[in-house]
């Protein structure tokens, strides 16, 4: 009873222990019967990287301080992913990233610019071929387009501007600084009486070679609901007030807002000197918010690019919900089919 309850006794160390590595063995001092152990080296883990989801306000300089590296670090981690983001091209816009973006980062960690991680493959321009788009029509009738010729590689980027207008000026800004054309429809009212609005107005102004502008109406209202004098007032007005802003005529280009129009419409347009009525034939619906059903980035990319053809017309918005992180890779996906985007001036050859 005692013996369970008490500890066993722990045996001596036997006296013919083997000798250590090294140890002499023709009648030097015994060797210690427990080795001397070697302390092992403690493993350093490698750094693991993290998925960052860019946050409202977030820039490249805050992300990096937050995360003990640098800005171009970050760049580079993620170029591939995000194409204006790689330091090697000339389209490198580090002061914009898109709320939603996931990026990649190492904490602690800094690129080795003279061996920096790979970049994207370059997406080369495919050749354009641009034959004569419609004619307007010879009785003075706005004619209805809503796409340009099937027998050309030409693609129209068109977006509306009115109401909402976050992201408007981040999408006009990746449109210059990466030098795709586009085709602009203001309204006069928020073109002209918003802060935001007349700074994408400032912008059209300044790069008459990338946008087109056209004629949206004076504040959106449905043009088969009003008589011709009405309609006329909607767009004499835009257009005179878009003229003193950025010294170019929306003409003769119009979007009657919601693609409402019918005869009516089209005859006052035309006595205006609007030959065309610009619908279209790609909807990337992006001025719904996905919390209604609106649909995701990856949705717009994929609607753009499983419907564009040649000649087409994308509807988009400058408020669209998503539409500033889709345009890298709607471009991107156009370019690799072979699509070139141009502005509606080119494409009908008016301007």
């Amino acid at each position: 009873m005692v013996g369970a309850c008490g500890s066993p006794s722990t045996p001596s160390p036997s006296g013919s222990a083997s000798p250590s590595p090294g140890a002499s063995v023709d009648g030097g001092p015994s060797p210690s019967t427990s080795p001397t152990p070697v302390p092992s080296a403690t493993p350093v883990p490698s750094p693991s990287p993290l998925a960052y989801v860019v946050q409202r306000g977030d820039t490249l300089t805050s992300i990096a301080r937050r995360h003990g590296t640098t800005a171009r670090s970050i760049a580079f981690w993620n170029r591939v992913t995000y194409p204006s983001l790689d330091p090697d091209s000339p389209d490198y816009a580090p002061n914009t990233i898109v709320v939603g973006w996931r990026l990649t980062v190492w904490p602690g960690q800094v690129v080795d610019e003279q061996n920096p991680p790979p970049g994207p493959s370059p997406t080369p321009r495919p050749s354009l071929v641009l034959p004569p788009g419609a004619t307007p029509r010879p009785d003075g009738v706005s004619l209805v387009v809503d796409h340009g010729p099937r027998d050309s590689n030409a693609i129209a980027l068109t977006f509306d501007m009115g109401g909402r207008l976050d992201p408007a000026l981040g999408i006009m800004d990746w449109l210059i600084e990466r030098g795709v054309p586009a085709t602009i429809f203001p309204t006069g009212k928020t073109a002209t009486t918003t802060a935001i609005g007349q700074a994408v107005v400032e912008r059209l102004a300044a790069h008459p070679d990338l946008f087109t502008l056209g004629n949206h109406t004076w504040d959106h209202p449905d043009l088969t609901e009003l008589d011709a004098a009405a309609i006329e007032d909607q767009l004499a007005r835009t257009e005179l007030a878009l003229e003193a802003a950025t010294g170019r005529t929306p003409r003769p280009f119009m979007r009657p807002p919601d693609g409402a129009q019918d005869l009516e419409t089209r005859q006052v347009a035309g006595r205006l000197g609007y030959a065309y009525t610009v619908m279209w034939d790609v909807d990337t619906i992006d001025w719904k918010p996905e919390a209604d059903g609106g649909p995701t980035a990856d949705d717009i990319v994929a609607r753009v690019l499983a419907r564009a053809q040649g000649g087409s017309i994308v509807l988009m918005h400058l408020g669209g919900f998503n539409t500033l992180e889709a345009l890298p890779r709607i471009v991107d996906g156009l370019r690799e089919r072979g699509l070139e985007p141009v502005r509606l001036g080119r494409m009908f050859g008016a301007g």
